[in-house]
């Protein structure tokens, strides 16, 4: 299961996972990722990762399109960190 809650502070826009981000949940983070980039600029966009407990690969290549639509990953712990950095520097 995977949690995905979307709030603006000032200008920025903040989604914030929590849950697992694998499987069918993939598709629905793209389907509410594809929304927030219709209506704002996803250059102001932060995807907190802190809450996720999980990553499989097709998860993982969703984050990489996010960050390479200009969203900002944010992470903590080891495991997200590391999926961060991964997905992060394959747009190099």
């Amino acid at each position: 299961m995977l949690k995905i809650t979307v709030d603006t502070v000032g200008n920025k826009m903040n989604v914030k996972l929590e849950g697992r981000l694998a499987g069918l949940w993939v598709t629905e983070l793209e389907k509410s990722w594809n929304a927030i980039r219709a209506k704002n600029d996803t250059e102001r966009a932060r995807v907190d990762l802190q809450g996720v407990t999980y990553v499989d690969d097709c998860g993982k290549q969703l984050l990489q399109r996010m960050y390479q639509q200009g969203g900002t990953l944010m992470a903590s712990g080891c495991m997200t960190k590391a999926i961060v950095q991964e997905v992060t520097e394959t747009r190099k």
